[in-house]
């Protein structure tokens, strides 16, 4: 054999047999592989094209601030953390003395007034029949005095027309004093009747202070009904059913109007989430949602959107941003989207308020 002869391959060892062997074993397997990746990535697509999701979520509900009405020293108190109380249920009593002195006060006052009332109308009745009559009399007693004026005249013009020795100066005297008492006598039935003449307005007057009298015992009345309200609110009911919670009142506290004693949370549960402004394009009322709770893995809620709020979180805020001042960046915005729970609540565990949920809305 000379130098020129090609020379031939040596064979192949054990090893590099064992691994070209192991190699077309594993061929198949990542191939396998690369193609379950694929696939699992094709369906994360698919199926999560037509859904958004959002963990900043969280249990919502309606909870109501319980406040006194009247001041006063707490002497009952009838519920305890956490407990669930019905509509118009006693929670707790505020020392009523003062105001049941208040209303017994008010009560005497209007019964004095209603009697000052029925006097002034009794009288307004005898006015509406005195006050003609009156008026009838005067004009009655003009008449008499014009007659006996007209009877004295008569007499004191014949005792003129007689001749000295028909009559005397003494006669002629007192026929001209008659005469003179009875012109007297006429001028004060005119007065008379000059004064009894505004039957109307002698009336009016009357009636206006039965009309004042009448507003006094409205205010009595509104006096007495407001201090039937006061003790009334003595007693602090709940207004809804729901649970107590962050009850900051104990037996023999003072308290004061608009002091917050209680918040009752009522049964009424639904979703807050705050959506990416991005991830509103497709997302429509009614459409259906998945909610899972992270308090209860086991917990598997369903639901639809119930409404978009019309506005960021931000721009409710107590100093909403001021865009066009100053340097300007870019922040994504988030949209609360209220989401109504329609199954999967559990009646022996109600969801706490506050909770973080993740809901998934199917775009479909």
């Amino acid at each position: 054999m000379t130098d020129s002869q090609p020379q031939q391959a040596a064979p192949a060892g054990p090893q590099e047999e064992a691994r070209k062997a192991r190699a077309s074993r594993l061929k198949p397997i990542g191939f396998g592989l690369v193609l379950a990746l694929a696939l699992g990535a094709g369906y994360l697509w698919y199926s999560g094209r037509n859904v958004e999701s959002t963990d900043d979520a969280y249990t919502d509900g309606r909870a109501v601030t319980i406040s006194p009405r009247v001041a006063g020293n707490v002497v009952s108190l009838d519920v305890a953390d956490n407990q669930f109380v019905k509509q118009g249920q006693l929670l707790l009593r505020i020392d009523p003395r003062q105001y049941a002195f208040e209303r017994d006060l008010a009560d005497g006052a209007l019964a004095t007034a209603k009697a000052q009332l029925a006097a002034q109308q009794y009288g307004f009745e005898v006015a509406q029949k005195n006050f003609p009559a009156l008026l009838a009399q005067a004009q009655a007693q003009l008449a008499s005095a014009k007659a006996t004026f007209a009877k004295a005249q008569a007499d004191y013009d014949r005792q003129r027309s007689l001749s000295k020795l028909a009559t005397s100066a003494q006669d002629v005297d007192a026929a001209k004093a008659a005469l003179e008492q009875a012109r007297a006598q006429v001028a004060l039935a005119e007065a008379q009747v000059l004064q009894a003449s505004p039957v109307p307005q002698r009336i009016g007057e009357i009636e206006k202070q039965v009309g004042q009298l009448q507003g006094q015992v409205e205010q009595a009345q509104a006096r007495r009904d407001q201090a039937e309200l006061n003790l009334s609110w003595t007693e602090v009911r709940a207004p809804q059913d729901g649970w107590i919670t962050k009850r900051n009142v104990e037996l023999g506290n003072y308290v004061a109007p608009g002091q917050q004693l209680f918040a009752i949370v009522s049964p009424e549960r639904w979703v807050t989430a705050n959506f990416k402004e991005n991830q509103l394009a497709n997302m429509r009322p009614g459409q259906k949602v998945r909610i899972e709770v992270d308090a209860f893995p086991d917990l598997k809620l369903e639901g639809h959107v119930d409404s978009i709020q019309q506005g960021s979180g931000s721009k409710f805020t107590a100093f909403p941003p001021e865009n066009a001042t100053g340097n300007f960046v870019k922040v994504v915005q988030r949209v609360p989207v209220k989401i109504v729970i329609d199954s999967g609540l559990d009646p022996e565990r109600p969801l706490p308020l506050g909770l973080s949920v993740t809901p998934t809305v199917s775009l479909k």
